[in-house]
């Protein structure tokens, strides 16, 4: 190999097509993200590992003094900072030979926890989720599918199922002495204390 050929490499990813297929684009959060991870190579190379990347960025528009030198003060200006809620690496499939037109699929199955944040877009706050294919390879650069924006819901609240009421029919008749209503099956008047005659 030529040392021109071997500089080439340690610049440039694997010649590999890496594509992302999921189930649906919305999920809830604590539902499971299903798909597969399809991998097609142009090149011979040896993998240390393909896995996904499902990750959350909530992003938030905060007002920091920075320091201008045009101005030689500070200033208070809007700049958005991000942190990274969620962050998980499964792996796919350990140390791997991939050969020039090497074709093959690899299913995956990722849980989003069901305490994180869902996908949310406003104008001072942004939580973004995404998931990416990769194939790591030692001393070159990963070879990376196209990130998509995966849209994850608040799951609506669980039905509030009521306890089945019991509804009796009851006949109510006059008193014999007061004539109030009474139930009838009471056996003494509740108004006038006087025994019910059958």
């Amino acid at each position: 190999m030529s040392f021109i050929k071997k500089l080439a490499e340690k610049v440039t990813p694997p010649k590999t097509n890496i594509t992302l297929s999921l189930s649906k684009n919305t999920y809830f959060l604590g539902e499971d993200i299903e798909g597969e991870l399809i991998v097609s190579s142009d090149e011979e190379f040896n993998a240390d590992e393909v896995r996904c990347e499902l990750q959350c960025i909530e992003s938030a528009k905060v007002q920091k003094r920075i320091y201008d030198p045009a101005l030689k003060h500070e200033v208070t200006r809007e700049v958005w900072e991000t942190a990274t809620l969620f962050s998980v690496k499964p792996i796919l499939c350990g140390p791997i030979r991939i050969s020039r037109g090497f074709t093959s699929k690899f299913p995956f199955k990722i849980n989003i926890p069901i305490t994180m944040k869902p996908t949310y877009k406003g104008i001072d706050r942004r939580v973004v989720w995404s998931i990416k294919g990769v194939i790591a390879v030692k001393g070159r650069p990963d070879a990376v599918s196209q990130a998509l924006e995966i849209q994850v819901a608040q799951p609506s609240s669980a039905p509030i199922i009521k306890e089945k009421e019991i509804v009796r029919e009851v006949v109510m008749i006059p008193c014999k002495y007061c004539g109030a209503l009474i139930p009838q099956t009471e056996t003494t008047c509740p108004y006038c204390g006087a025994k019910r005659i059958v």
